[in-house]
């Protein structure tokens, strides 16, 4: 009796990987080896931008914070350390949108940590 392959999942393995790297140019798109690489990469490059975007927001709330401290005359460090001792307990997420969109409520918050 022949030995079965299961031609059925190979092919869907294949065909799985080259609808992923639609798009690209060239080779990269329609041959399997060459596309099965470019696919890995991408999904590299995916995993660590999903890592970077937390850090790059964060970074983002900071600044935008640290520009409505200056706006009422204090500095960002000065401005978490007060929050802690107040025990207000927003993060930083919170506190840029609040800076953003809601300039008197930020400087409410600003007068109870002053």
């Amino acid at each position: 009796m022949p030995r079965s392959k299961n031609k059925v999942a190979s092919r869907a393995k294949r065909k799985k990987v080259l609808d992923m790297a639609k798009g690209n140019f060239g080779r990269r798109k329609n041959v399997y080896t060459v596309a099965k690489n470019t696919v890995e990469k991408g999904l590299q490059h995916a995993y660590d931008g999903r890592k970077l975007k937390k850090r790059e927001f964060r970074g983002l709330w900071i600044q935008r914070i640290n520009a409505a401290c200056r706006l009422n005359d204090m500095s960002y460090s000065v401005f978490i350390a007060g929050l802690k001792k107040a025990n207000i307990g927003l993060d930083r997420k919170a506190l840029a949108e609040i800076a953003y969109s809601d300039a008197t409520a930020f400087t409410a918050i600003v007068n109870k940590v002053k």
